[in-house]
């Protein structure tokens, strides 16, 4: 093929997968918006023309802006744009939601003899007084220092040496285009109070690059641990410069378990402490960046139990393959914004807590100590995680 022809094959490629692309967006964001606008504006409400047309224009307008500020704020990288559309998503998210249960309780206002305009303006005073409701509480949930969420896990391999191990997991901070420094040290200051062992991150560290989020990121560097600190990358690390996070980490001081492990050592018996990179690292295009369990576990005595970092809840089945203990991951948000709960499970095996998926292996997925995109987490709280490890096997005390 001549590089002529190469030119001309590329955008007929490229046509259908663009159109289809935008397709998809006008049928989403036809959905997100036009339910809520339906709801409130048009349905049965019988408004005045004017209110009608100014709510008309006033979704359309912000409809049609909505991709706009997204690309240019996460895709180029523009804090003032993430901030305006990632609230945007979260509040019509919730519009739509409750819009959608909100046509639900006007079919039961219908039974009841309740007619229009009375019942679809009961509706929608309904749909805006919670919604607002759910928005104010679930920015000031998504806003706090997270809380501790304790958490006792027994592996029956775990030396009594190692018996009541502490644990603190921390996983997607999502440092972003809201400054959180001050969040950042709160983070600290809880997780130090919990004299650790081991404080693990599982990634998902932040949104943008390195040089952008500096101060946020500073505070690490104060965490203690008895033994180590370590860190694996998540998905949105490769959106954000992955090498110069593991590069900064390693700056303040942690180990970075870029496909390889440690080891911890107590009272005479040991434990693997390994991690993988996410399983989106290898679509990355950066050298050395993939999700490789047998490096990571190159070298360990097979007889030794393996704690296994990896950000992904979805990557417990390799984890299983290999004989891991307990897998430590996040991603998941918890859903963040119910009822996005269930989207997830989708594509993941575990939303939240501790669950098991083999006779030896145990996986914890962590809600999050932070949050993505929308500031807002409504009936999914962020948490900071301390797991106990116990000795013994299930039902024991551990002791």
């Amino acid at each position: 093929m001549s590089v002529g022809e190469a030119v001309e094959t590329e955008p007929r490629r490229r046509g259908p997968r663009f159109a289809r692309f935008g397709l998809v967006l006008v049928a989403v964001l036809s959905l997100l918006f036009g339910v809520p606008w339906a709801t409130l504006v048009w349905s049965g409400n019988d408004w005045p023309l004017p209110v009608f047309v100014a709510g008309t224009l006033l979704f359309l307008g912000v409809a049609a802006g909505f991709p706009y500020l997204m690309f240019r704020g996460h895709g180029g990288h523009r804090d003032r744009e993430s901030r305006i559309a990632d609230t945007l998503l979260g509040v019509v998210w919730v519009l739509f939601t409750w819009s959608l249960i909100g046509q639900l309780a006007g079919l039961a206002l219908l039974v009841l003899g309740v007619d229009d305009p009375v019942r679809s303006r009961l509706v929608s005073a309904g749909v805006v007084v919670v919604s607002a409701g759910l928005l104010i509480w679930g920015h000031t949930e998504a806003m706090r220092v997270s809380r501790v969420r304790r958490v006792d896990v027994t592996i029956p391999r775990l030396g009594p040496g190692l018996d009541g191990l502490k644990v603190v997991l921390i996983t997607d901070t999502h440092y972003g285009p809201i400054d959180r420094a001050r969040w950042s040290r709160g983070v600290t200051e809880v997780v130090n109070s919990l004299d650790a062992d081991i404080v693990a991150h599982t990634g998902d560290i932040a949104d943008g690059l390195v040089e952008q989020r500096l101060e946020m990121a500073a505070p690490l560097a104060d965490i203690r641990a008895r033994f180590a600190r370590v860190y694996v990358t998540g998905n949105h690390e490769y959106h954000s410069g992955a090498q110069g996070w593991v590069e900064h980490m390693e700056h303040l001081g942690w180990e970075t378990l870029h496909n390889r492990h440690v080891l911890v050592t107590r009272g005479g018996d040991s434990l693997v402490v390994a991690g993988v990179d996410d399983r989106t690292a290898g679509g990355s295009g950066l050298p050395g960046h993939r999700t490789d369990h047998e490096a990571a576990l190159a070298g360990a005595d097979p007889d030794l139990p393996v704690l296994l970092l990896a950000h992904q809840p979805q990557q417990i089945k390799d984890a299983v393959a290999h004989g891991v203990d307990l897998q430590l991951s996040g991603h998941t948000h918890g859903g963040q914004m119910w009822p996005f709960h269930y989207l997830v499970l989708t594509d993941q095996p575990s939303l939240q807590g501790l669950s098991r998926h083999s006779e030896r292996t145990q996986l914890y997925t962590s809600r999050g100590t932070g949050f993505w995109g929308p500031p807002f987490r409504i009936f999914a709280p962020s948490e900071i995680t301390l797991l106990t490890l116990r000795s013994g096997r299930p039902g024991d005390d551990g002791r």
